[in-house]
């Protein structure tokens, strides 16, 4: 066992480093915790060098790119069949109408002269319309004639008689069983062939302002170019009587002899456009997809079709322009004069072959957002890594308690054992080092224990030596005796001395050499001659 002085110093060495500096506990927690801290930082680092704070942002640009190229490759390929169908539903119906007039023996400048063939006439052509309105997948197909029924009418001049067949499922994706509607013509046609009025139903068109009706008409009158370069792509307009924004594909009717007596063509309603155009608004909810005239990165909003989740004109914007700002590595911006700004990115669709008669109309896809959505998706995202790295932070502190408190425990076990003073159970901790240094100190402190009681047998056999000299010459015989192993009989009989002298002998000499009885003495006696101690 240690000595009690020698652990009370131990004990209050120990005290003393714990009331000057933190505990291992504490030393390792904060190791920990620093360590942890020093890599998130790192990692931090690498992210801010990497961009990746920055990656929602670029996340978002190759989203709005992709999109993009999606829908522009989609209206590029939608609007070339339209107007290649458009084209071809023109030569035949113009080649049709021209041998019907003919068999009657007139031509198609007879039209206005014989406004009671117009029915006939337009009824005959019924079913070419409405297969190609099938083939071509869009909203509707439409023929207007230079004519009209009763040019006796108020406002004749602007009313001309036609067909107008509508889709109203124009969705591409399921158009097996579509509604058929009878928009503009006679009456009588859509009755003949079962298919119901339209509610905004007209028997004739309003062409007071019809750009898809006259411009193709006048080109047509002034240039020869071949049919495929005359073809008129309308802006977005909303046909009088109806409530529907289109964009009207239309090509000029024109005999064999180059008389242009009319247009046809087909029709891209807003709906159809949105249904086949639908940007994926999984990410941003206020994303949409517009196609409009472009003129020195300016857009007409007026002009366009829009496809998004929402109704992104009447909820953004007005009917007003865009003004372009090209972004070199980042989003375009486009601002409206009243101040409304969204960011994405637009690419020029080429309606019209090299050569036509309308190549300088310029249009274009884009794919937009407000801009406040942009930067409220990369705060977003940035908030989300603020939390993820909070939390791995939180986690890491958690994890540094328990690592600290599991890697510190079986080191303060075994300065529990040390402190103790049970260095004989053995060693308890599992650990190497501690338990080897408390073997050590077990064996140290077995060793200081034999050390201490040689140390302590010396002094005592010292100090019994040094008080036989205080004996009286008279109890020196007597002890000498006893040195010799006589009994105090046998030294009473030697000495010639009665046996209570002996015993008053005996008891002086047990009190100078402080011993109790004659086993004691005899006991010393015989340590000191073991150890060959001088007696004289």
């Amino acid at each position: 066992m240690l000595p009690i002085k020698k652990l009370n110093l131990i004990k209050q060495e120990w005290t003393k480093a714990g009331a000057l500096g933190l505990s291992m506990r504490l030393r390792l927690f904060l190791f920990l915790v620093v360590l942890m801290v020093t890599m998130i930082l790192g990692v931090i680092v690498i992210l801010l060098l990497t961009g990746t704070f920055t990656a929602g942002l670029n996340e978002s640009k190759k989203l709005f790119k992709n999109e993009l190229i999606h829908i522009s490759e989609d209206v590029s390929k939608q609007y070339g069949q339209l107007s290649v169908q458009a084209v071809e539903l023109s030569r035949n119906l113009s080649i049709s109408i021209e041998k019907k007039l003919n068999q009657k023996g007139l031509d198609v400048t007879d039209l206005q002269s014989h406004p009671e063939m117009l029915e006939d006439l337009l009824a005959g052509e019924y079913e070419q319309a409405l297969f190609s309105l099938q083939k071509s997948k869009s909203s509707g197909v439409f023929m207007i004639l230079n004519a009209t029924k009763n040019a006796k009418l108020v406002n004749s001049e602007n009313s001309r008689a036609g067909l107008f067949i509508k889709n109203m499922e124009p969705n591409i994706l399921s158009s097996s069983s579509p509604t058929i509607l009878l928009l503009r013509g006679f009456p009588n046609i859509g009755r003949k062939n079962l298919m119901p009025l339209h509610a905004q139903w007209s028997m004739e068109f309003d062409i007071s302002d019809a750009p898809y009706y006259q411009l193709p008409m006048e080109l047509a009158d002034k240039q020869t170019l071949p049919l495929s370069r005359l073809y008129y792509w309308s802006p977005a307009i909303t046909l009088p009587g109806t409530s529907e924004e289109v964009m009207l594909c239309s090509v000029p009717l024109i005999d064999s002899l180059g008389n242009v007596f009319g247009v046809c063509g087909f029709e891209v309603s807003a709906m159809l456009f949105k249904l086949a155009h639908m940007p994926d608004n999984s990410t941003y909810t206020r994303i949409f997809c517009m196609f409009a005239p472009i003129s020195k990165n300016v857009f007409d909003t007026s002009n366009a079709l829009f496809s998004g989740g929402y109704s992104t004109r009447k909820n953004i914007l007005n009917n007003q322009l865009l003004h372009i700002t090209e972004g070199r590595k980042s989003f375009s911006s486009y601002k409206e004069e009243n101040g409304n700004s969204f960011v994405g990115f637009h690419v020029p669709v080429k309606l019209y072959p090299e050569g036509s008669a309308f190549f300088d109309q310029k249009w274009a896809a884009a794919v937009m957002i407000p801009a406040e959505d942009i930067s409220d998706a990369v705060i977003s995202f940035n908030l989300r890594l603020a939390l993820m790295f909070t939390l791995l932070t939180i986690l890491g502190i958690l994890i540094s308690f328990f690592l600290s408190r599991q890697y510190i425990k079986p080191i303060t076990l075994g300065l529990d054992i040390i402190k103790s003073n049970n260095l004989n159970e053995g060693a308890k901790t599992k650990i190497l080092e501690i338990d080897q240094l408390i073997e050590f100190l077990f064996l140290k402190n077995e060793e200081l224990l034999k050390k201490g009681d040689e140390e302590q047998d010396s002094r005592v056999f010292n100090e019994f030596l040094k008080n036989i000299k205080n004996l009286s010459p008279a109890e020196r015989s007597v002890f000498n005796l006893y040195v010799q192993q006589f009994t105090a009989k046998e030294i009473a009989g030697i000495l010639c001395l009665s046996i209570n002298t002996i015993k008053t002998h005996n008891k002086r000499i047990y009190t100078k050499l402080k011993v109790t009885s004659r086993e004691e003495l005899l006991l010393y006696i015989n340590m000191l001659k073991e150890a060959g101690k001088d007696f004289k």
